[in-house]
């Protein structure tokens, strides 16, 4: 089809998808029909395939990168009342884990080149209460990584890294989450880099975390025979009680289907692909703007991002946002900004360092356009075009 400027919509986010998915994707349901599972081997191969792309012993796919999250902190098994250290600049799904498991939060700043988390704000922010770090790769934008560990090492502090909008980012060379983390965590959703309709996964290199996690995601069980498996330990009623139905944690269902994993299996394979256009299509958006009164980001140094969308930071945001409206291209502001302004926070108990001056420019003068694989050459000209006329 022929993009028509003003009349097309320029999608912020959106899935590319080919027939290698759909033949996938058929094939899941063909299995399914005839054993039943909602599982089956797919699952098994997806999360295989994750352990192999991001150099990390054990992938446990389930249902959102926002489960992913949730399952990670719960796999900590932390104290109530335990302190978990964040950024304020953050999606709501990275923080509110720490709230539905009895923690605390203590907010950090965002900094200003990056709007990543401000590590150096981390050694003022530790207490005796503190036991963990969460942190989120901003847009795709890999965090100081290393400072991090040092601030984790020295106090004993978990971490979790939130890389779902950072899926084929590198730092060091290394697939974000590969280093210094306890968990990693992605989202397949379909604005993220690869997807699986709805889906995400939770890494580890632990096995005795990896087997929390399983546990958590299904339904807190003891057991680790797969569903539709019967005594593959040979030790099913060695106990006073059925040991597949035995509960050691109160958990969830947070599983995820064969069907989802199939096309994750073949999305996975053109991740590479779709980074590299994400980061072309960045480079081509940024060439373009340069002149106009905007603010760009910077890479994290020794990182490669893997560009989530393309941001910047204007004084005339909501002008500028109902101006795109206007002209069909389409934008969101940086998720929920300094999320401590956000009303399902006011009664929330949280601590916080500083005074949060960058969040608050995020929240009020950051938005972003899109730069997905879908996106042609014709829709970032217009998106260009039109930002310029609003400027002009």
């Amino acid at each position: 089809m022929v993009f028509k400027p003003g009349i097309d919509p320029v999608p912020v986010t959106g899935m590319v998808l080919d027939m290698n998915d759909s033949a996938s994707a058929l094939a899941a349901v063909g299995e399914l029909f005839d054993t039943h599972e909602t599982r089956g081997k797919y699952v098994d191969l997806f999360e295989r395939a994750l352990e192999q792309k991001f150099n990390r012993r054990f992938a446990l796919f389930c249902n959102s990168g926002s489960s992913a999250n949730l399952l990670a902190l719960a796999a900590l098994e932390l104290p109530k009342g335990s302190e978990v250290i964040t950024c304020a600049t953050a999606f709501p799904t990275t923080v509110n884990p720490i709230i539905q498991l009895g923690l605390v939060p203590v907010f950090v700043d965002c900094e200003p080149g990056t709007w990543n988390m401000d590590v150096e704000q981390l050694w003022n922010a530790v207490s005796d209460k503190t036991k963990a770090i969460v942190v989120c790769h901003t847009l795709g934008n890999p965090v100081d990584l290393e400072v991090i560990h040092m601030v984790a090492d020295t106090h004993a502090l978990n971490i979790i890294q939130d890389c779902c909008d950072a899926a084929g980012a590198t730092y060091w060379d290394e697939p974000v989450g590969s280093l210094w983390a306890d968990f990693s965590t992605y989202s397949f959703y379909p604005a993220h880099q690869i997807t699986t309709f709805e889906g995400g996964a939770v890494l580890t290199d632990s096995p005795k975390l990896a087997k929390v996690v399983a546990s958590f995601r299904d339904w807190g069980r003891d057991c680790w025979c797969e569903p539709g498996k019967d005594n593959t330990c040979g030790k099913r009623f060695d106990g006073d009680y059925d040991h597949k139905y035995t509960y050691s944690r109160v958990g969830y269902n947070m599983k995820q289907t064969g069907l989802h994993a199939a096309v994750g299996i073949t999305q996975l394979e053109k991740l590479d692909e779709f980074v590299q256009k994400r980061r072309e299509n960045w480079e081509y958006l940024k060439e373009r703007l340069i002149g106009l009164p905007l603010f760009f980001p910077i890479a994290t140094p020794t990182s490669t991002p893997s560009w989530f969308g393309f941001a910047f930071g204007t004084e005339k945001r909501n002008e500028l946002a109902r101006y795109l409206d206007k002209h069909n291209v389409g934008n969101r502001p940086l998720f929920a900004g300094n999320i401590t302004r956000q009303p399902a926070y006011k009664n929330v108990d949280f601590r916080v360092i500083g005074d949060l001056h960058n969040s608050n420019y995020v929240m009020d003068h950051v938005i972003w356009v899109g730069c997905w694989p879908g996106l042609t050459k014709e829709m970032l000209d217009y998106t260009i075009e039109v930002i310029h006329e609003f400027f002009a």
